[in-house]
């Protein structure tokens, strides 16, 4: 039960979150997705409905913990974005607190030289 509650309550919040926020070519949606064992972020354009880079510990990521490989995540996506022509995206946590291994994936993306 209280897990129900839980997801319910992040679904709402990413309702609010994505009420106020939309993707373009020039500054896409830094979109953040964590489960129990990978993180995965994608920089998306909503107006065309496609992804334009991704990254993920899926994807053969690594890190010393959970935190340093979402950070690594953050760095690979900002390469990719780099090489997409992307410098400005607009950061959505999908609902998940700006805390750990959401807040590590964005400061990657901004050591990596993407502006978030």
């Amino acid at each position: 039960m209280a897990r129900n509650r839980k997801l319910e309550r992040r679904k709402r919040v990413k309702r609010g979150i994505r009420r106020k926020i939309s993707g373009t070519a020039e500054r896409p949606r830094l979109s953040v997705f964590r489960s129990n064992r990978h993180m995965y972020a994608q920089l998306i354009d909503d107006i065309e409905g496609r992804t334009l880079a991704s990254a993920s510990t899926f994807a053969g990521v690594e890190g010393d913990s959970p935190v340093a490989a979402a950070e690594q995540v953050g760095v690979q996506l900002a390469e990719k974005a780099k090489a997409a022509g992307v410098t400005t995206a607009v950061f959505d946590r999908n609902g998940y607190r700006y805390h750990g291994r959401v807040k590590a994936v964005a400061e990657g993306a901004r050591k990596g030289g993407l502006e978030v």
